[in-house]
């Protein structure tokens, strides 16, 4: 599955893919992987992910189109 997102939250805080790969401590070839949709991302590297662009793993995954958190509404 390829996450469209993860680019575009990597380009919005104009980072490169080496800056993310070093955040996840991983290398930039394995990051790549991640956004062309070609590796499965771990928990753990989501986690961080939605912590460090302060948004939810459901917007990295395209579960909802509310990017940041909060701007949910709990019901």
């Amino acid at each position: 599955m390829k996450f469209k997102r993860l680019k575009d939250l990597r380009e919005d805080h104009d980072k490169f893919q080496k800056d993310i790969a070093n955040l996840l401590g991983i290398s930039q070839q394995y990051y790549s992987e991640y956004e062309k949709g070609n590796r499965t991302i771990p928990i753990q590297h989501l986690i961080t992910l939605a912590k460090y662009y302060n948004t939810s793993i459901d917007y990295i995954v395209g579960l909802t189109e509310v990017p940041d958190i909060k701007d949910k509404h709990i019901s």
